[in-house]
């Protein structure tokens, strides 16, 4: 976990990315300045620039302005959380120079910041304002995720277009997940309903985990397959329905992201 400490010197490095980057490119001057170079601390930056995303369907800008200033000030561990996060785009994506890219581009980050705002106001039981903070990321992102669903911190939405993640799922520390997958469930009956994901797995791309199941720590769900039954930690499963294929040769497939299958 990131502490306070930790994120001043972070935001430190952000100022720094940002100064290098209008050099670099003064044609962004105007969302660097506004973004970061013009801002006083991380928790302003991030308002700033996921709110004027969000209010482009018809929010009060200055009512999501408050609420976000709100969640980042009474709870300070969704500014680690969102640290964590940034790192693990940086670290994991190739495609990805800088702990400053995904903040300005990358709408899988983004998408996870304004999830970690909607589930702040679900806990605060402020319900109707949470679900409709969801309506406004899925119409903005193409991301659903619930406000109930528990998200750890270090989690990589890559690409992200058509993630869905139910009321009941959890996703633990340091999980990668691909575009179009999709925890959910498989009925109508209310209750815990949806699949839990442990640290350290990968989730390819268009994987369907469906139900109230586990994926232990360290597997692998290859790309396409659908996850109707638990899967035991460090295992490789694939295929419609998904199957067990071998055990993984990584502690960790979430930070190696390779998705050739281990047999």
């Amino acid at each position: 976990m990131i502490d306070c400490a930790d994120l001043k010197g972070f935001w430190d490095e952000l100022r720094h990315l940002a100064a290098a980057m209008l050099e670099r490119e003064p044609s962004l001057k105007t969302l660097l300045h506004e973004t970061v170079i013009d801002r006083t601390s991380f928790a302003e930056s991030l308002t700033h620039r996921l709110t004027r995303k969000l209010a482009n369907h018809a929010a009060s800008i200055e009512v999501l302005h408050g609420t976000f200033l709100q969640a980042f000030n009474e709870d300070p561990q969704i500014l680690e959380q969102i640290a964590m996060d940034m790192r693990a785009v940086c670290d994991r994506d190739p495609a990805c120079p800088d702990a400053l890219t995904p903040l300005l581009f990358f709408k899988g980050f983004q998408s996870l910041v304004c999830y970690r705002v909607a589930h702040f106001l679900w806990n605060q039981d402020r319900r109707e304002f949470a679900l409709y903070l969801q309506s406004l990321i899925s119409e903005t992102f193409s991301v659903d995720i619930h406000p109930a669903a528990k998200l750890a911190g270090g989690i990589l939405l890559d690409h992200a277009t058509g993630f869905v993640a139910g009321e009941t799922a959890v996703i633990e520390q340091d999980v990668s997940i691909l575009h179009e997958v999709t925890l959910g469930g498989t009925g109508k009956d209310r209750g815990d309903r949806h699949p839990k994901v442990r640290s350290g797995v990968l989730l390819g791309a268009g994987a369907k985990i469906l139900g109230n199941v586990e994926i232990g720590a360290g597997a692998k769900i290859g790309a396409g397959s659908v996850v109707l039954n638990d899967v035991p930690p460090h295992t490789s499963v694939a295929g419609v329905p998904a199957k067990i294929i071998g055990k993984t040769s990584e502690v960790s497939p979430a930070l190696g992201m390779c998705h050739e299958l281990d047999r």
